[in-house]
């Protein structure tokens, strides 16, 4: 009987795609796991509340939120085409936000790709992920600032976040307004601490 076709038993097995892990991923975790404790306080009565982000309600950055989310969780594929996803109704809001927390941390774990295509530029995975622990930290203190029961914003946390906050505050100028992701930086004491000087630099008096 004449051998099978296909590739020899005895031979080595065919490499598999290795994940890529990224010190980004490890501030992604804790940036998540922050935001998920904040979330956590959102009751139906604060969804009409202003927010730190100028012209958003609680509810328009909780659906800023949501497209940040799938958007950043399919950045973990190699791209991300910045499309919004159709609407989530506010009631259901939180418990998707929560569930795509978790999916976002799994989905770069695993990602094997060390560029991703941002809306037709390529950046390094690391710079990605970084830049997803900044969005996500900050709007998490928005949310619980809104709310008023969020714990502050960690001082490890924001030391760590500090550099790629600072590389956004001096890129947000060139941005015109309606594309900004944050506001202007304003003025901090010279004794502030990392939290207070990271949300300063992106537009945010945290007290």
């Amino acid at each position: 009987m004449s051998a099978l076709p296909g590739p020899d038993p005895s031979g080595p097995e065919p490499k598999r795609p290795v994940a890529i892990v990224e010190p980004g991923v490890e501030l992604l975790e804790r940036a998540l796991s922050y935001t998920r404790g904040t979330l956590a306080t959102v009751r139906t009565e604060h969804l009409c509340s202003p927010t730190p982000c100028t012209r958003w309600r609680l509810a328009d950055l909780l659906a800023h939120m949501e497209d940040a989310l799938d958007a950043f969780s399919e950045g973990a594929t190699g791209a991300i085409d910045l499309r919004s996803t159709a609407p989530t109704p506010v009631e259901e809001r939180i418990g998707s936000l929560q569930v795509k927390a978790c999916g976002l941390l799994g989905a770069w774990a695993a990602a094997t790709t060390p560029l991703v295509d941002v809306g037709g530029r390529p950046m390094p995975v690391a710079s990605v992920s970084r830049l997803a622990a900044v969005e996500i930290a900050v709007h998490g203190w928005d949310v619980g600032t809104t709310t008023g029961c969020g714990d502050p914003l960690p001082d490890p946390l924001a030391e760590a976040l500090m550099p790629t906050a600072l590389a956004l505050a001096l890129e947000q100028p060139d941005q015109p307004d309606q594309h900004r992701e944050f506001g202007d930086p304003v003025r901090v004491p010279a004794d502030a601490g990392p939290a207070r000087r990271l949300l300063g630099l992106l537009g945010r008096v945290a007290r």
